[in-house]
């Protein structure tokens, strides 16, 4: 059985994973990890369902080991590249205007973020979408000292990347799941895309509350 299409298939962990395999996921985890342009992308459904498909032998026939090892890899490299691009790019970040794919508002979310938990936001944003992307990028401008960053991205890098991908693993291997996986996926596929719907949703309330602001002003 396949699974069924819900939204855009790029943000489909299962459709991504049978048409580019182990490459596609390590390209879309370093591009979520550290660059602009990642933020929208599932990483947290796309290597629970790289676990799930590894157990299930379906598209992933690499062993889970190497899997979880290169994930970490391009997890730690992606936060790497966007640490040195906020340390390169400084505070001009904070004054790039409002577009489609990039929002003020994520930088500023981020950096609160960074600000509550310091050096250990590096870790935990791992865990939190979006924020994943900026905090990195955050540390870069805010002159994070290096050799503190590096220990923090590659312990943040390897709980997530490989934490994610066995515990999608193990529970693949449980009867249940493994007769429900193509439910299961389905629901990976809408916790994916529920917290880019949220943030679209107060990113245009926001924006609409700024234009009634104006007109009352006007």
């Amino acid at each position: 059985m396949a699974l069924p299409a819900v939204g855009p298939s790029f943000l489909n962990p299962e459709w991504l994973i049978s048409t580019f395999g182990l490459i596609g996921i390590l390209a879309i985890v370093f591009a979520e990890s550290g660059l602009l342009i990642g933020f929208f992308l599932p990483g947290d459904s796309l290597l629970f369902t790289a676990g799930l498909l590894v157990a299930d032998g379906r598209y992933l026939q690499q062993p889970l080991w190497l899997v979880c090892l290169l994930v970490a890899v391009a997890a730690i490299a992606g936060d790497q590249v966007g640490y040195l691009f906020g340390k390169r790019v400084g505070p001009s970040l904070f004054r790039r205007p409002n577009s489609r794919l990039f929002k003020q508002e994520n930088v500023q979310r981020t950096n609160d973020f960074f600000a509550r938990y310091g050096a250990r936001s590096i870790v935990l944003a791992r865990f939190v979408p979006i924020v994943r992307t900026f905090t990195p990028i955050i540390a870069g401008v805010s002159r994070m000292h290096y050799r503190t960053f590096l220990i923090y991205n590659m312990l943040g890098g390897a709980l997530w990347g490989i934490g994610v991908t066995v515990l999608g693993y193990f529970l693949g291997q449980i009867a249940f799941v493994k007769s429900n996986i193509e439910f299961i996926l389905l629901g990976i596929v809408l916790v994916s895309v529920v917290p880019i719907g949220i943030q679209l949703l107060r990113s245009r309330r926001h924006a609409a509350q700024a234009s009634d602001k104006a007109t009352i002003r006007d």
